[in-house]
């Protein structure tokens, strides 16, 4: 037997997947979520998350690991972790010289993101070399505020890592390299070459290049899983894989391998991606081009008001899940044309530095045009800011923690006028990075790497026709709504 491990070091917890490669079967699964996910200031814009928290997380994981799976038969290791969340280390990984890492829900870098584009040249430049313009939770802005405010601090920094490669390193007991893939959203990778921009570096902080790691494909065999590991829960010294970011991950944990293919991840954040053939790059600024971890690349569009902006008004209502479901099959689409700009907190996209709730039509309206209002105005932004990957999805793959509620399918089919197929897990990162582990160890081609754990439950959710007519208008109406919105 050959057992392949993925974990997924996301916003709210540890998830761990383990593969046999022989029957195609997930043997073991399992998560552990955080006491504390995240550290928010009293306005929201600076959220800071703890290492220590991850690194124990991890700990206790690979302890479940080698008590529930046949640890003589793990081969290897990778996992995928949160973007563009930052870890200042010192001469070991688990040494820190800050305690707290910015994740990627912080928005407190707004002028470092502009002074950043300025040296580049500007918003458009900058994505054209990095795969994106500056935004607040990216890796750059936030290592050159941590070199302003804390200029002993930086230089007192030996290596500056991605939570990807920080966690991979734990594993290793040592520094462990970057991914391409991840690294694509520190907005200080030449996105073409796939080597540290000279330029970007010079932009962000003095000597930056000494401090960070280096980069590598993600099929790269980093190390093998440190001694300390193997004496304390008796493993064997399985091979490490490059650890990538969630996205990226989950673009292979569902089964994302060729262009026209599109996924949406719906928690914490809500996020659209898929493969691309050629690089594009938003000319709004709105979307991210990323290296894909299978060699080409991928393009993304991230949502910050996912899964928590529909607790808030679940909670408003005092509702469960179920009745929140329940409120989507006693509403009609398009809700009578009564709708909202959901940012709960500052949004990504479009950027939205403050929190602000529009709400049109649901003045008097029932708790149930409430939910229906909040699911269809993320699907159409989801919509909305894709465009810019030019490509046309003739399916797309559902996953994430609100991936099980089939009526938030069923808008998704009726606003991209698109079949959903929907997957038995919502692991995808977790799993992506088990498959990953798989391929680069055996060094099979995608798609025999991908049959039999990558398979849709039952058949596609189907668009309806009059559905896809109501939401054509709608989502016209809510376009000019957030432009109008976006001027105030």
């Amino acid at each position: 037997m050959s057992f392949y491990a993925g974990f997924d070091c996301s916003t709210q917890a540890l998830s761990v997947v383990v593969l046999d490669a022989a029957r195609r079967a997930i043997v073991f699964r399992d998560s552990l979520a955080f006491d504390e996910p995240f550290l928010a200031s009293g306005d929201g814009t600076v959220v800071h998350a703890s290492p220590h928290t991850w690194r124990r997380a991890l700990e206790t994981m690979l302890g479940r690991v080698a008590a529930q799976v046949d640890r003589r038969s793990l081969r290897a290791i990778s996992g995928a972790a949160q973007q563009h969340g930052s870890v200042y280390c010192d001469e070991a990984p688990e040494t820190l010289t800050r305690d707290t890492s910015p994740i990627w829900m912080d928005s407190s870098t707004a002028r470092e993101c502009r002074e950043i584009e300025a040296a580049l040249g500007g918003p458009a430049p900058a994505a054209r070399l990095t795969g994106s313009r500056g935004f607040p939770r990216f890796t750059a802005p936030q290592i050159r505020k941590f070199a302003r405010e804390q200029p002993e601090a930086y230089a007192r920094t030996s290596r500056i890592h991605l939570v990807s490669s920080f966690m991979a390193s734990l594993l290793v007991g040592a520094h462990a390299p970057i991914d391409h893939a991840d690294a694509s959203g520190m907005m200080l990778m030449d996105i073409g070459s796939r080597a540290w921009s000279r330029a970007a570096l010079d932009a962000t902080a003095p000597q930056l290049e000494s401090k960070l790691p280096a980069l590598v494909p993600s099929s790269t065999v980093v190390g093998t899983l440190a001694p300390k590991w193997q004496e304390r829960f008796g493993l064997p010294p399985a091979e490490i894989v490059a650890w990538s970011g969630d996205n990226p991950s989950s673009l292979v944990g569902t089964g994302l391998i060729h262009e026209g293919q599109l996924a949406m991840s719906l928690g914490t954040s809500d996020t659209i991606f898929g493969p691309m053939r050629e690089p594009r790059v938003s000319a709004e600024g709105i979307g991210h081009l990323f290296a894909s971890p299978l060699g080409e690349y991928m393009g993304i569009t991230v949502f910050r008001n996912g899964s928590l902006a529909r607790q808030r008004v679940r909670d408003a209502f005092g509702m469960s899940w179920e009745a929140f479901s329940q409120s989507l099959q006693q509403t009609p689409p398009g809700n009578g044309g009564a709708t909202m700009l959901p940012w709960f907190e500052p949004e990504i996209t479009p950027e939205v530095p403050t929190a602000r709730v529009h709400r049109f039509g649901l003045e008097r309206a029932a708790p149930a045009q409430h939910v229906r209002a909040i699911v269809e105005a993320q699907i159409m932004a989801l919509a909305r800011h894709s465009t810019w990957m030019g490509v046309t999805p003739d399916v797309i793959h559902a996953t994430g923690g609100a991936a099980a509620n089939r009526e938030i399918l069923q808008i998704i089919a009726d606003v991209f006028a698109t079949p959903v197929n929907r997957f038995e897990a919502t692991d995808s990162a977790a799993l992506g990075a088990a498959l990953r582990a798989l391929q680069a160890d055996t060094g099979r081609e995608w798609d025999d790497v991908l049959e039999g754990f990558v398979t849709p439950v039952a058949e596609a959710i189907r668009p309806v026709a009059t559905s896809i007519e109501v939401y054509r208008g709608l989502r016209a109406l809510q376009a000019a709504r957030e432009r109008t919105a976006l001027r105030t």
